[in-house]
């Protein structure tokens, strides 16, 4: 990353902005939570040009913003930081549709993200897919919540990034999930060393057999 600075006078300014190695530029804002600027634990290079893409718990758009390198067809999840995610599109100039809410089984309730908590619409991933208007590539990093999928709401979806937890972030796994990934799509869950803490399963990379 490299952080730009703006000097006014002999005063220095803090960033502003920063800039990474690929070109990704984010607003530099003190907040309450964590911002992430890199995502080197998703593999996305292999989404088609003609692909509906969900980024499900986007943050501020380090997984969405380069996904759109490939297909013009994002739509980025997030209740809890959407203000800054969609000011980090509009700086990119990439066309990604923000849909503010998270995964759930429906109805409001409150999400929380570090030290900040919002009071959010919550949607069973069939909803989301309806309201994108399909999916053919999944994204999920939503703390638990992926355990509330159906199996028949992955139906159509070709490729899914997926972190996977576990008490105490999330409830137990879903068997009848995990069961139904196995049987249709050719998958790893890996964990590398920074998602070895408490909680953290791994990554999920699927991709429907045939």
């Amino acid at each position: 990353m490299t952080d730009f600075l703006f000097k006014e006078g002999d005063e220095t300014k803090k960033p502003v902005f920063l800039t990474s190695s690929d070109r990704v530029i984010f607003l530099r804002q003190e907040t309450p939570f964590r911002q992430i600027f890199e995502v080197p634990e998703y593999r996305f290079n292999d989404i088609h040009p003609s692909d509906r893409v969900i980024d499900i718990g986007a943050n501020v758009g380090a997984f969405c913003i380069r996904a759109s390198q490939f297909s013009p067809h994002i739509v980025a999840v997030e209740p809890v930081t959407a203000s800054l995610l969609r000011e980090n599109i509009l700086l990119n100039g990439v066309p990604v549709r923000v849909m503010e809410g998270a995964l759930g089984t429906g109805g409001p309730g409150y999400v929380s993200w570090d030290d900040c908590g919002v009071i959010s619409p919550k949607y069973p991933l069939s909803r989301i897919i309806e309201m994108a208007g399909g999916c053919d590539f999944l994204k999920c990093d939503c703390e638990g919540a992926e355990w509330c999928i159906q199996p028949e709401d992955l139906a159509g979806i070709r490729r899914i990034e997926m972190e996977l937890h576990i008490p105490p972030i999330g409830g137990p796994p879903n068997p009848d999930l995990l069961d139904y990934i196995g049987r249709q799509y050719t998958f790893e869950i890996e964990r590398k060393p920074v998602h070895a803490m408490l909680g953290v399963m791994g990554v999920l990379h699927a991709e429907r057999k045939g």
